[in-house]
């Protein structure tokens, strides 16, 4: 993903999640993949897809038992 790509897709997630604190941070190594951050919190990884000339994103994120007390 390119900067701009990033930058649109962020702006995209802060207003999904109602939330300034959401930050995409480029994945060391990887090209297609972005880490989504809430402030110091890693949350989980965003993919690109281009599949037959449509572009779509995949969010990934885990959810721990303990957090749901």
């Amino acid at each position: 993903m390119n900067a701009e790509e990033i930058k649109k897709l962020e702006t995209y997630l802060k207003k999904l999640f109602n939330s300034e604190a959401i930050e995409l941070r480029r994945a060391p190594k990887v090209q297609d993949m972005v880490e989504l951050h809430k402030g110091d919190e890693f949350l989980g990884t965003v993919y690109r897809d281009a599949e037959d000339g449509d572009v779509s994103y995949q969010v990934n994120f885990a959810v721990l038992d303990i957090d749901l007390d």
